[in-house]
């Protein structure tokens, strides 16, 4: 590894210094260059050009076992600690996640009571929505970000974002999704106590359209937390690590992240790391 390191960066530094540094001779270095390559080396390098692809197109955000499928679904067989020695090798490593353990001390909604009640579980899409919204800050000022999340799937089904809070901002969320995913018999729609969803007007839309109302109980985040890690992954694969100068640019980077990534590519262990709308399909064929 040490020879493929000099050789790797031979275009940066000299040969004659990176072999003095490292205490290898330049002879060697060369005899090795010389040297025929391996088959596995050879399936290795084959190997590393898939999981850089899957790496990249992920926005570095794939661990192993993520990239171990896409590698697969390219006819390519290895095993998974394989990638994991590759990756390692080649320093892709996925960006971690962050979280916290809130406390469990939260108070029933005096609005709708929490028929959800932490059954993470779906038999079939729109059975339950989750939603919740989020904010991330450009040189404009704040962008809100509402989404509605179908829990059979994992499946962005609504989403609006704007510069305001209000009800109108979750109102439009939820209309997209009845819009792009029509009206089911006995759907659940689950949220926080937020003043948006407790508006007037929030839940009258709800009644409107048949839709059972769930509410977490006060200051539980763990009562949501399906969507709790949607926004986090939002966050940490996307928005975080970027400063946007203006509203439309992070709403055009969300919207990507949605509809081009989360949605049709993103791998989830929770579908046997199917995309959301891979497992749909899959729903639908048998």
């Amino acid at each position: 590894m040490t020879f493929a390191f000099v050789a790797k960066h031979r275009h940066i530094w000299p040969v004659s210094w990176m072999c003095a540094v490292l205490g290898v001779s330049r002879s060697g270095f060369h005899a090795w260059l010389r040297r025929p390559i391996s088959e596995r080396a050879a399936q290795d390098a084959k190997l590393v050009q898939s999981i850089d692809k899957s790496f990249r197109a992920s926005d570095r955000t794939y661990g192993a076992r993520q990239v171990w499928r896409d590698v697969l679904e390219e006819d390519l067989a290895c095993g998974l600690h394989r990638i994991e020695r590759l990756m390692r090798l080649d320093a892709m490593r996925a960006r971690p996640k962050r979280r916290g353990n809130p406390k469990d001390d939260g108070e029933r909604s005096v609005i709708a009571d929490n028929i959800l009640d932490r059954d993470f579980t779906a038999d079939r899409p729109n059975q339950k929505w989750l939603a919740d919204f989020t904010y991330i800050w450009t040189a404009q000022g704040w962008l809100y970000v509402a989404v509605v999340l179908d829990l059979f799937s994992r499946r962005v089904v609504g989403w609006s974002m704007k510069a305001e809070r209000d009800a109108s901002l979750v109102m439009d969320a939820l209309m997209m999704a009845v819009w792009q995913r029509g009206k089911a018999d006995a759907l659940l729609h689950h949220s926080d106590q937020g003043s948006q969803y407790t508006s007037e007007q929030f839940q009258r839309l709800l009644l409107d359209n048949g839709i059972i109302c769930s509410m977490s109980r006060a200051g539980n985040v763990w009562d949501n937390s399906a969507m709790e890690s949607f926004l986090s992954s939002l966050k940490i694969e996307r928005t975080a690590r970027k400063v946007y100068r203006t509203r439309d640019a992070a709403r055009a980077d969300v919207f990507d992240y949605i509809e081009r990534f989360h949605n049709p590519r993103r791998r989830h262990s929770k579908l046997g790391y199917l995309s959301p709308m891979a497992f749909e399909d899959r729903a639908m064929q048998i």
